[in-house]
């Protein structure tokens, strides 16, 4: 029985102009309602997203949200975070050497603040992500002695291209690398994804995967779609989230694929 429906944002729930359609809103709105808990998944931090969770009126003291890609699990209301996970400055070292030996740029971000990485290229992230997030530009080796929750390349598509192909097995190995965005790529710890935090926000409620269905597009939303009970795939998804999948929605995001999946799903809801 899905007791808890977690949702990618970008190209997933959000249509490609970054609103939600009225339809999968009312959908949410109802399941949520009804006992389901509604869960947004999301490399972004929750001030970034509160507009969204308004919107699905997920502000109660039982909401919690996956920020950071799962290295973040935060309780919506009070802000408080039910577990958290990330990597040390030291942790990095192989990625600014690898950064400036290319000339890439870098930001390292902990969960409240943006460090654009001052010894490198500059970067677009503060343009591309427009969330309210202090941004310090610091050098690599300034980095105060704290917890990380991941870095980020954010550049043009086609270097981002040379960036993975130029990727060593030692870095593929020391990181969870994952292109959220065609200009975004991101790394995070090892065994760090979406699931790590589904996971614990399962264990906090006492259920487990198979009570969990999960939508996503791109290939940092793989974990939850291979762990869920029901993994569902949009019909825009990448085809290696579309081969992990258990389904598929019927349209894409820009025509309420998330909506019109959920109404084949819970027609007693949803009438």
């Amino acid at each position: 029985m899905i007791k808890m429906i977690a949702l990618d944002l970008d190209e997933t729930l959000l249509n490609t102009d970054k609103t939600i359609s009225e339809e999968n809103a009312t959908a949410l709105r109802q399941l949520h309602e009804a006992g389901i808990k509604i869960v947004l998944c999301t490399g972004r931090p929750i001030n970034a997203i509160w507009h969204y969770l308004e919107q699905l009126g997920l502000t109660t003291d039982d909401d919690y949200t996956i920020t950071f890609n799962g290295a973040l699990v935060i309780q919506n209301s009070t802000k408080e975070a039910l577990a958290q996970s990330g990597l040390s400055r030291n942790d990095f070292e192989p990625l600014h050497a690898f950064a400036a030996a290319n000339h890439y740029p870098m930001d390292v971000l902990d969960f409240d603040q943006v460090y654009p990485i001052a010894d490198l290229t500059p970067s677009v992230y503060e343009q591309m992500l427009k969330a309210p997030m202090k941004f310090i530009p610091t050098a690599f080796a300034d980095l105060p002695d704290q917890l990380f929750s991941k870095a980020v390349m954010a550049t043009d598509a086609a270097i981002l291209d040379q960036v993975v192909a130029k990727l060593t097995p030692e870095l593929t190995k020391l990181y969870h690398v994952v292109r959220s965005q065609p200009k975004i790529l991101e790394f995070l710890a090892a065994d760090m994804d979406k699931a790590v935090g589904l996971g614990q926000l399962l264990t906090h409620f006492g259920w487990d995967f198979s009570d969990l269905m999960a939508f996503g597009d791109a290939e940092n939303d793989l974990g939850m779609i291979k762990a869920a009970g029901d993994g569902v795939a949009m019909q825009n998804g990448q085809p290696a989230v579309k081969a992990a999948a258990n389904h598929q929605t019927p349209v894409d995001n820009n025509h309420a694929g998330v909506a019109a999946y959920l109404q084949h799903v819970f027609p007693e809801l949803l009438g």
